[in-house]
């Protein structure tokens, strides 16, 4: 039995076209124009609504093992699916640390058992996931992880990363970098910049930032290694990047939402503005807005790090640090940057889905023959963000209330309903 689209604009080669999709069990089968319908097949109406590759992000936190209070493999992939997702990597703060196989061996079950989207999961450059001391077996935790991270903490000493890079470049796996010079934190937990003067706040420099990128990407060169800069959030990192990759250097990077719709001028005295890296200034903003547009930055992910309700009521100086985002990525992105004419549709989709693809070798796509991952959008829908809808343990955002348009129809992966709205399910039952 195939499941037929009918009536959708579909997002194909770069574009956004009217036609028909047909999946069979886990695979598309046909693309175009009049698929007919056989006795047997379900035919889906989807007049009116976008159908996208399903989104990948590259930089989640599921938090189990281990952090099972703040966000479970069930509850995180469950809000990735309400957002459209489809796949998404999970970063390796977790207790075990992915750092051995038999420690990635108990998120793997976890991920096997509960999770309603496809996850995969990075092993840590250290031992113990600090960012120092001694560094994992690249070779044994290769077949099992998308790349290697220690997000959460930079790694110190270069030689320590330099060999890390020889590493994992004889696996073909990706270095996945949190950058972060600690000797330059000094006590910050907000961008040090005028919001931050103004209120008392002690702030972190730009500078713990780009330095560190600007040491990855000389030896990244030098170790041929495949680099990757996590959510990046200042202007001189952006030009790092696009100094790298106009090199024919293997670099890319990505940023997050809060950095492109927000800056440490749109701070408040709450949990739910405070993240690592911190919300910039306006400039860094501009210059992740122009990267984003025109293809530096090649990957928007969300860093979705939920904590519990009593971690982030702590107020700006005291909360834990990280914010979710699966839930209300996109619809935040199309209003506030598609609609507004900062990026077309097309590379809303390119960022989200297509770009990660490419640079984590993931595969997929909207083709005949590829795996049934795909999302439907109805891009007019319109409402309010309201964190009490999410389906992720996590609620503390800094875009509640704020109004948008597109909203979550159905999420298949795989062939199979990972999440579908009420307005749709009548017809998907078959």
């Amino acid at each position: 039995m195939k499941t037929i689209l009918k009536g959708a604009t579909i997002y194909r080669d770069g574009a956004f076209v009217q036609g028909d999709l047909a999946f069979e069990q886990e695979r598309i089968v046909a693309l175009g124009d009049g698929i007919v319908a056989g006795p047997d097949d379900l035919v889906v109406d989807l007049t009116g609504c976008c159908v996208v590759p399903g989104l990948v992000d590259v930089h989640v936190h599921l938090r189990e093992p281990g952090f099972t209070a703040k966000e479970t493999i069930a509850s995180g992939t469950a809000a990735a699916a309400h957002g459209g997702y489809t796949t998404v990597c999970a970063m390796p703060n977790l207790d075990p640390a992915p750092d051995s196989p038999e420690h990635l061996a108990v998120e793997l079950e976890a991920i096997r058992r509960d999770a309603a989207v496809r996850v995969l999961p990075y092993g840590c450059i250290t031992r113990g996931q600090k960012g120092r001391g001694e560094l994992v077996d690249f070779e044994a935790l290769a077949p099992e992880v998308v790349g290697f991270s220690d997000d959460g903490r930079g790694v110190q000493e270069e030689p320590l990363m330099a060999e890390a890079m020889r590493r994992a470049a004889r696996t073909g796996r990706p270095i996945v970098a949190h950058c972060e010079v600690d000797e330059l934190l000094r006590g910050g937990y907000i961008h040090d910049g005028v919001y931050c003067r103004e209120h008392g706040h002690k702030g972190i420099c730009s500078e713990s930032e780009w330095r560190q990128v600007e040491r990855d990407i000389r030896l990244a060169a030098e170790a041929g290694c495949r680099y990757h800069v996590c959510h990046v959030s200042t202007r001189e990192s952006v030009e790092l990047i696009r100094r790298a990759k106009a090199a024919g250097l293997p670099v890319s990077g990505e940023t997050a939402p809060h950095y492109l719709l927000l800056c440490d001028e749109d701070l408040q005295e709450e949990g739910r503005f405070k993240m690592n890296p911190p919300l910039r200034g306006r400039e860094d903003r501009e210059a992740l807005l122009a990267a984003v547009a025109d293809g530096t930055i090649e990957a928007i992910a969300t860093d979705h790090a939920p904590h519990t309700a009593e971690q982030k009521s702590r107020g700006l100086r005291d909360s834990a640090m990280g914010i979710v985002g699966l839930e209300c990525a996109f619809p935040l992105l199309y209003t506030y940057l598609v609609k507004r004419g900062v990026l077309t549709l097309a590379q809303l989709v390119e960022r989200m889905s297509e770009g990660p693809r490419r640079l984590f070798s993931l595969g997929g796509g909207l083709r005949p023959g590829e795996p049934a991952d795909l999302t439907v959008f109805d891009l007019n829908a319109e409402y309010a963000i309201d964190p009490g809808d999410f389906l992720s343990m996590g609620r503390a955002t800094p875009f509640a209330g704020w109004r948008v348009a597109g909203r979550t129809l159905w999420t298949v992966v795989g062939g199979r309903t990972a999440y579908a709205a009420e307005s749709l399910k009548g017809q998907i039952t078959k």
